[in-house]
């Protein structure tokens, strides 16, 4: 069986290389001319999502990045409310890593073409329909065809194969904030490379965590009403950025100026989005996953890690079930509940990020009402995400 895969990303490597471990020949397809090395901010990468490279016989030690464990969150002015763990840890310590999204990405790609994985770059997808035989048929911007049994849709939140599997589809959710980082150097802040400091500011939602190197990498997110243009975004230098994030964050008693003026190059702003619900994720030869079927606000912290989680269960399905549409249909039931829940958690999350200033105060009251009703407890809100573990081999998915 041949899977063609539509997206080169994180998505997409890792459906390659699970597709590969259940004796599928996988070719992926990338739309871009090459790789995403050096391209991107950072991530955490939940210990849900490294507990399925495991599955797939990926070191997740070997991707990059630095353990964080932990997260404390902490009002603007800078009091803090909880400390909560990103998850229990798994066996042998496996927990929670801060990751560069392009380290993370060369990893995968490198252990792809190491297992054999045919890659081709700048092959954008025009179209796709079904071919004599059953087989589907893709064809790119440049010309060229390709021939599989399936089509799996691992290009993102504008995805193609999602439109051409339903036009009818939905278009991603606006959630109303700009994201934006970057690496400060020469400075020194409270806390250690284990835990990520989060702080609800009075204007700005401002995210830190200390490298072991030394290094600072940060975060923000700044409130638009509007949904702005990508062109509009573009236009908007990095130092126009700095200036605005300095007048958001100076009346706050946090890191977060010292941090952003310490910043030799700002990341530009990207804005958010999630898809609360794709209704139609696959046809009988062609499917969607990752953001393109399930996008989640960054707020979830499970962007990757649902990603990865889809690979691992799309693979084992249709190792499981030789017939194609009904492994589809199958891996629609294990995996359609949970990450439609993670997305409103991570709209929740995200809700009460840049209120106004009437917003604000009420924010901080409930805040502080909601931690200190735990009696010092540490909070742990999210473990049923966390929670949730994939075998290769045995039962189905359990947890969340």
């Amino acid at each position: 069986m041949r899977a063609l895969i539509a997206g080169g990303g994180i998505a997409g490597t890792v459906a390659a290389l699970a597709l590969k471990k259940a004796g599928i020949d996988p070719i992926v397809y990338e739309a871009f001319d090459r790789g995403a090395d050096g391209v991107g901010a950072f991530l955490t990468l939940a210990v849900n999502g490294l507990d399925a490279l495991r599955v797939i016989d990926v070191d997740p030690m070997r991707l990059g990045g630095f353990d964080t464990p932990r997260m404390a969150l902490h009002l603007g002015n800078g009091r803090l409310l909880a400390e909560l763990t990103l998850g229990p840890a798994r066996e042998g310590g496996l927990t929670a890593r801060t990751i560069r999204r392009s380290e993370l990405y060369g990893a995968l790609r490198d252990e792809a073409i190491r297992r054999g994985v045919r890659m081709e770059y700048g092959k954008r997808l025009a179209g796709a329909g079904r071919g004599v035989g059953g087989a589907v048929i893709a064809r790119f911007v440049d010309g060229s065809t390709a021939r599989g049994d399936l089509l799996v849709g691992a290009d993102g939140l504008r995805s193609s194969v999602r439109r051409i599997i339903d036009p009818a589809a939905p278009v991603a959710r606006y959630l109303g904030l700009l994201n934006l980082g970057g690496y400060a150097s020469g400075i020194k802040v409270p806390g250690n490379p284990d835990t990520m400091q989060m702080f609800f500011g009075k204007r700005c939602f401002f995210g830190y965590v200390p490298h072991p190197d030394g290094q600072v990498w940060w975060f923000a997110n700044l409130a638009r009403r509007h949904e702005p243009t990508r062109a509009e975004l573009a236009a908007i230098s990095r130092e126009q950025w700095r200036a605005e994030l300095c007048e958001l964050l100076a009346s706050d008693a946090t890191p977060a100026l010292d941090i952003v003026q310490a910043t030799k190059e700002i990341m530009s702003g990207g804005a958010t989005y999630d898809f609360p619900r794709v209704p139609v994720w696959h046809n009988d030869r062609m499917i969607i996953i990752g953001d393109a079927a399930h996008a989640a606000s960054p707020s979830s912290g499970q962007g990757a890690a649902m990603a990865i989680e889809d690979a691992v269960v799309l693979a084992r399905c249709l190792r499981n079930e030789p017939r194609i549409g009904h492994a589809f249909g199958r891996y629609e039931q294990l995996r359609r509940e949970r990450v439609e829940r993670v997305v409103a958690q991570g709209k929740k999350n995200g809700t009460g990020k840049t209120p106004g200033p009437f917003g604000r105060v009420v924010r901080d009251l409930l805040l502080r009402l909601i931690f200190s009703s735990r009696g010092g407890r540490e909070a742990k809100p999210m473990d049923w995400i966390f929670a949730h573990r994939i075998a290769w081999d045995g039962p189905e998915p359990t947890g969340g």
